[in-house]
Protein backbone atom coordinates (compact mmCIF):
# COMPACT_ATOMS: atom_id res chain seq x y z
CA UNK A 1 0.00 0.00 0.00
CA UNK A 2 1.58 3.56 -0.93
CA UNK A 3 2.08 5.74 2.12
CA UNK A 4 -0.46 8.50 1.50
CA UNK A 5 -3.25 5.83 0.91
CA UNK A 6 -2.27 4.56 4.38
CA UNK A 7 -2.28 7.89 5.88
CA UNK A 8 -5.96 8.97 4.37
CA UNK A 9 -7.42 5.42 5.93
CA UNK A 10 -5.27 6.55 9.23
CA UNK A 11 -8.96 6.99 11.23
CA UNK A 12 -10.00 3.63 9.75
CA UNK A 13 -6.96 2.13 10.99
CA UNK A 14 -5.70 2.93 14.16
CA UNK A 15 -9.42 3.63 15.45
CA UNK A 16 -11.50 1.64 14.14
CA UNK A 17 -13.88 4.75 12.76
CA UNK A 18 -17.01 3.77 10.41
CA UNK A 19 -19.68 5.02 9.81
CA UNK A 20 -23.71 5.28 11.12
CA UNK A 21 -26.46 5.38 8.67
CA UNK A 22 -28.85 8.45 9.88
CA UNK A 23 -31.69 7.01 8.29
CA UNK A 24 -31.40 3.29 9.53
CA UNK A 25 -28.93 3.14 12.25
CA UNK A 26 -26.54 0.59 10.50
CA UNK A 27 -23.24 0.25 11.42
CA UNK A 28 -20.36 0.56 8.55
CA UNK A 29 -17.47 -0.39 8.52
CA UNK A 30 -15.10 -0.05 6.32
CA UNK A 31 -16.63 3.85 5.38
CA UNK A 32 -18.84 4.38 2.57
CA UNK A 33 -20.85 6.57 0.65
CA UNK A 34 -23.56 4.54 0.91
CA UNK A 35 -25.53 2.57 3.14
CA UNK A 36 -25.69 -1.36 2.20
CA UNK A 37 -28.63 -1.84 4.56
CA UNK A 38 -31.49 0.76 3.16
CA UNK A 39 -29.10 2.53 -0.11
CA UNK A 40 -29.21 6.25 1.45
CA UNK A 41 -26.76 8.50 2.07
CA UNK A 42 -24.26 7.68 5.40
CA UNK A 43 -21.52 9.66 6.28
CA UNK A 44 -22.08 10.20 10.32
CA UNK A 45 -19.23 8.56 11.67
CA UNK A 46 -18.93 6.29 14.64
CA UNK A 47 -15.99 5.07 16.30
CA UNK A 48 -16.44 1.28 16.97
CA UNK A 49 -15.62 -0.14 20.38
CA UNK A 50 -12.90 -3.00 18.69
CA UNK A 51 -14.51 -6.04 21.04
CA UNK A 52 -15.82 -8.69 19.17
CA UNK A 53 -15.64 -12.17 18.26
CA UNK A 54 -13.39 -14.65 16.05
CA UNK A 55 -16.23 -15.64 13.14
CA UNK A 56 -13.82 -17.47 11.27
CA UNK A 57 -9.88 -18.03 10.54
CA UNK A 58 -7.16 -19.31 8.78
CA UNK A 59 -3.51 -19.55 9.23
CA UNK A 60 -1.33 -18.40 6.63
CA UNK A 61 1.88 -20.51 5.60
CA UNK A 62 2.56 -18.17 2.45
CA UNK A 63 2.40 -15.10 2.65
CA UNK A 64 1.65 -12.18 0.18
CA UNK A 65 4.01 -9.93 -0.72
CA UNK A 66 5.31 -7.65 2.23
CA UNK A 67 4.04 -10.31 4.63
CA UNK A 68 6.82 -13.23 3.79
CA UNK A 69 8.88 -12.61 7.16
CA UNK A 70 5.37 -13.17 9.57
CA UNK A 71 4.63 -16.50 8.57
CA UNK A 72 2.91 -18.19 9.64
CA UNK A 73 -0.05 -16.03 11.65
CA UNK A 74 -3.67 -16.22 11.45
CA UNK A 75 -6.24 -14.29 9.98
CA UNK A 76 -9.60 -13.92 10.89
CA UNK A 77 -13.27 -12.30 10.28
CA UNK A 78 -13.69 -10.82 13.24
CA UNK A 79 -17.75 -9.98 14.19
CA UNK A 80 -17.87 -6.76 16.00
CA UNK A 81 -19.95 -6.34 18.65
CA UNK A 82 -21.91 -3.58 16.71
CA UNK A 83 -22.76 -6.24 13.60
CA UNK A 84 -20.03 -5.35 10.87
CA UNK A 85 -17.51 -8.11 10.18
CA UNK A 86 -13.83 -7.26 9.12
CA UNK A 87 -10.93 -9.04 8.22
CA UNK A 88 -7.69 -8.58 10.51
CA UNK A 89 -4.27 -10.34 11.62
CA UNK A 90 -4.80 -12.04 15.15
CA UNK A 91 -2.05 -11.02 17.76
CA UNK A 92 -0.44 -11.88 20.76
CA UNK A 93 -2.40 -15.50 21.02
CA UNK A 94 0.70 -17.49 22.97
CA UNK A 95 -0.22 -20.61 23.96
CA UNK A 96 -4.08 -19.79 23.43
CA UNK A 97 -5.71 -21.71 20.76
CA UNK A 98 -7.59 -20.27 17.98
CA UNK A 99 -11.44 -20.78 18.36
CA UNK A 100 -14.93 -19.69 16.61
CA UNK A 101 -16.50 -17.35 19.12
CA UNK A 102 -13.27 -16.24 21.08
CA UNK A 103 -13.52 -12.91 22.55
CA UNK A 104 -11.26 -10.50 21.26
CA UNK A 105 -10.00 -7.35 21.11
CA UNK A 106 -8.59 -4.47 18.31
CA UNK A 107 -4.85 -3.44 19.16
CA UNK A 108 -2.66 -1.13 17.09
CA UNK A 109 0.31 -3.36 15.87
CA UNK A 110 2.97 -2.64 13.20
CA UNK A 111 1.83 -4.37 9.91
CA UNK A 112 4.76 -4.30 7.57
CA UNK A 113 7.65 -1.83 6.03
CA UNK A 114 6.43 -0.09 2.99
CA UNK A 115 9.05 -1.14 0.48
CA UNK A 116 12.32 -2.36 2.29
CA UNK A 117 13.40 -2.22 5.86
CA UNK A 118 14.22 1.73 5.44
CA UNK A 119 10.62 2.24 4.52
CA UNK A 120 8.20 3.95 6.47
CA UNK A 121 6.51 1.61 9.26
CA UNK A 122 3.06 1.32 8.66
CA UNK A 123 0.60 0.61 11.43
CA UNK A 124 -2.67 -0.60 11.69
CA UNK A 125 -5.58 -2.73 13.44
CA UNK A 126 -5.16 -6.43 14.89
CA UNK A 127 -7.44 -8.64 17.42
CA UNK A 128 -5.94 -10.19 20.13
CA UNK A 129 -7.58 -12.25 22.79
CA UNK A 130 -9.90 -11.04 25.14
CA UNK A 131 -8.13 -12.01 28.85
Amino acid sequence: METPRHWRLKKQRYALIGEECPHCSAKIFPPRDVCPECGLEAKTAYQFSGKGEVFSYTTMNDAPAGFQDHTPYSIALVKLEEGPIVTAQLTDLGDEKIRIGMPVEMVTRKLRNDGDERGAILYGYKFRPVL
